[in-house]
């Protein structure tokens, strides 16, 4: 079945509608018709239901709901990840990959050794949104994971002392592993992810991480590129954190 998301007010008791470009995918690309079934995620709560196409018209699909859709494709804890901002190409690869594998929210960090620069921020944010909301609709998550307008260093060390663990990888730390983190880190809610650019992160960043309480961990004997590590990292926590 296909996924699709709504807003709230496209619902009305037992119908949704589904409009502009889901409609258009709906009708020109799946050939949709009446009595097929689709499930419907609403944006504003993360509700899920089985719909069955009742009506095509012009300009809408009218769904009648089946039933609630009770099956949770969200982790158990909420990750964000931090992304030093890498070349664009390799950050919607990154948000794409990052949204298959759970992630809560992606938020790019301007940092030192950034080698990329936004232009017409607006337009980016709202295609990588987009990037977003389509890999979710692929891995059936039941909510799009928002990508946030791009923030400081300073910003970035004031945020992950919210959270219950913040892991910073570093190719130069050879001592803590992330599983050593994993195993003294058993009862967490949510956990930030902070991942360098291509040229990685300065030696005073880590230390500034590192005061606001991040841990410091290596990812293995080698070296990965910026858009292999989140993934990498993702990886680990749902072994660890969701089975």
């Amino acid at each position: 079945m296909h996924k699709f998301f709504v807003d709230n007010n496209q619902i009305d008791n037992a119908n949704i509608e589904i409009i502009n470009e889901d409609y258009n995918h709906i009708v020109k690309v799946l050939r949709g018709k009446i009595g097929d079934i689709l499930i419907i995620s609403d944006k504003s709560n993360a509700k899920t239901f089985n719909c069955k196409i009742e009506q095509i018209t012009k300009d809408k699909v009218v769904c009648s709901i089946i039933e609630e859709n009770k099956k949770n494709t969200e982790m158990n804890i909420k990750v964000d990840v931090y992304q030093g901002l890498p070349k664009i190409d390799k950050m919607e690869y990154i948000i794409q990959k990052s949204v298959e594998l759970g992630v809560n929210e992606i938020i790019p960090v301007n940092m030192k050794y950034c080698i990329a620069k936004i232009n017409n921020e607006d337009k980016k944010i709202t295609r990588w949104n987009k990037i977003s909301e389509v890999a979710a609709k692929q891995s059936k998550r039941n909510i799009i994971p928002k990508v946030s307008k791009p923030i400081n260093v300073n910003e970035l060390y004031n945020k992950i002392k919210a959270y219950d663990l913040a892991i910073v990888a570093y190719e130069n730390e050879d001592r803590k592993t992330i599983k050593e983190i994993f195993e003294s880190k058993k009862n967490v809610k949510n956990i930030a992810v902070v991942i360098g650019p291509e040229g990685g992160i300065s030696k005073e960043e880590i230390e500034k991480l590192q005061h606001a309480g991040a841990e410091i961990v290596s990812l293995g004997n080698r070296i990965l590129r910026t858009e292999t590590a989140p993934i990498a990292v993702l990886s680990m926590i749902i072994y660890e954190y969701e089975f």
